[in-house]
């Protein structure tokens, strides 16, 4: 029986040593590869999206989250923080590659959403306090053609103090989303009030009436040229990272024009909020 012990335990600690050097990279389009980053890479927020290239594989040997240091430098797979590390640096690693949340925050007006029987100030509330949607369209893809494919996608109904109902889009080609805009360009995108605190501080499930979804349903196009400036600062100010997305995915900016706004922010049943109100309103 002992010397079946001896055996097990040093086969399992090779087989961990060999697992330290992986990491699941989630939210990310692209394959970093640790032939990739640079010593003494700057890796803040701003920055690190240059490092984003293609990649022959969804997995691949990298640096994992954890090692990214308070002085924006990378350890090298081998080596560990020490613990009790600046927690403004673990902060800065959580949001690397995402949004703002201090911006998605300014965006609400800080003062949370408006009463349930202003139905048009909610809806714009939703739209603007929102950084990501949930896409609609009929797929052209073989399998599925002709059936309803989602896909999420970052938004932005413009800067933080500049809310205007319209939600723009910063897209790809290489998308199959986009793929079936150009064959059918309606779409609706949902949004959920889940998406920030106030239903998980109420208690609501993201399906409670009282947790206030909006579907807003219209036609996609591209953003003519002499709107593309505001686009731009629509999309880069929520989203900065997006400004180092790989040019060679040909991204454009589109944007929803609007047909139907529907809102479910109370119990009773849905709202048809009229476009006039919607856009007549402001969320704070």
């Amino acid at each position: 029986m002992k010397s079946t012990s001896y055996f097990i335990l040093p086969v399992l600690a090779y087989v961990l040593t060999l697992c330290r050097g992986y990491t699941l990279r989630s939210s990310v389009s692209w394959v970093v590869s640790a032939n990739d980053v640079v010593e003494d890479a700057d890796l803040s927020e701003e920055v690190a999206p240059a490092l984003l290239v293609d990649g022959g594989g969804l997995w691949k040997q990298a640096y994992p989250s954890a090692n990214v240091l308070r002085d924006g430098s990378v350890e090298s797979p081998g080596e560990r923080m020490e613990p009790g590390g600046d927690s403004s640096a673990a902060q800065r690693r959580s949001r690397l590659f995402s949004y703002r949340r201090e911006k998605n925050e300014k965006a609400a007006g800080g003062k949370g959403p408006p009463p349930h029987q202003e139905t048009a100030r909610t809806a714009r509330y939703i739209a603007h306090s929102s950084d990501w949607g949930y896409l609609a369209t009929i797929s052209t893809q073989d399998k599925i053609k002709g059936v309803p494919f989602g896909n999420i996608f970052s938004i932005s109904d413009g800067p933080v103090d500049n809310s205007t109902g319209v939600i723009y889009f910063y897209v790809t080609p290489m998308d199959n989303t986009v793929e079936d805009l150009n064959v059918n360009p309606f779409a609706s995108i949902t949004f959920s009030e889940a998406e920030g605190d106030f239903c998980r501080k109420m208690v609501y499930d993201p399906e409670d009436p009282r947790c206030a979804r909006l579907t807003l349903t219209g036609k996609m196009a591209d953003v003519a040229p002499e709107e593309l400036d505001f686009a731009k600062e629509a999309m880069f100010s929520r989203h900065p990272v997006m400004a180092k997305w790989p040019e060679g995915h040909k991204w454009f900016f589109m944007k929803l024009e609007l047909i139907q706004v529907w809102l479910q922010d109370w119990t009773g049943g849905t709202v048809l909020v009229p476009l006039e109100e919607y856009f007549k309103a402001l969320p704070f």
